[in-house]
């Protein structure tokens, strides 16, 4: 995890960020951050529907966390990560829209991810 989590860093150090909705792929895990908390995302096409796996950790000592959820058409999946300190919160959107799966950072703009 540590080094996805330095390879995520320094892939948003370069500039990388998504002003609207990315399409995610099947099985092409995108590094994605959320203020200080970095990590992936993917999804594998299931019976059930899309399994999304977001995987995430606080800095680079933080216990990492999994999120999943199986999404049909029309599902959303919202990860938040709490204000703190002075920054406020910040979130991503992952939405199964038929066929395809979206990725949309929140208002705040705080979320980032590499395509």
């Amino acid at each position: 995890m540590k080094k996805l989590a330095i390879a995520s860093a320094a892939i948003l150090a370069a500039g990388l960020t998504s002003v609207g909705a990315q399409e995610l792929r099947p099985d092409a895990a995108r590094s994605i951050a959320l203020g200080n908390v970095t990590g992936a995302a993917y999804y594998t096409v299931e019976p059930e529907g899309f399994r999304v796996v977001a995987t995430l950790q606080a800095g680079m000592s933080g216990e990492p966390v999994r999120f999943v959820s199986t999404l049909t058409d029309g599902q959303v999946m919202t990860i938040e990560v709490p204000a703190v300190s002075n920054h406020g919160a910040s979130d991503l959107t992952i939405r199964r829209v038929g066929d395809r799966l979206e990725v949309q950072p929140g208002s705040n703009r705080r979320a980032e991810l590499e395509f």
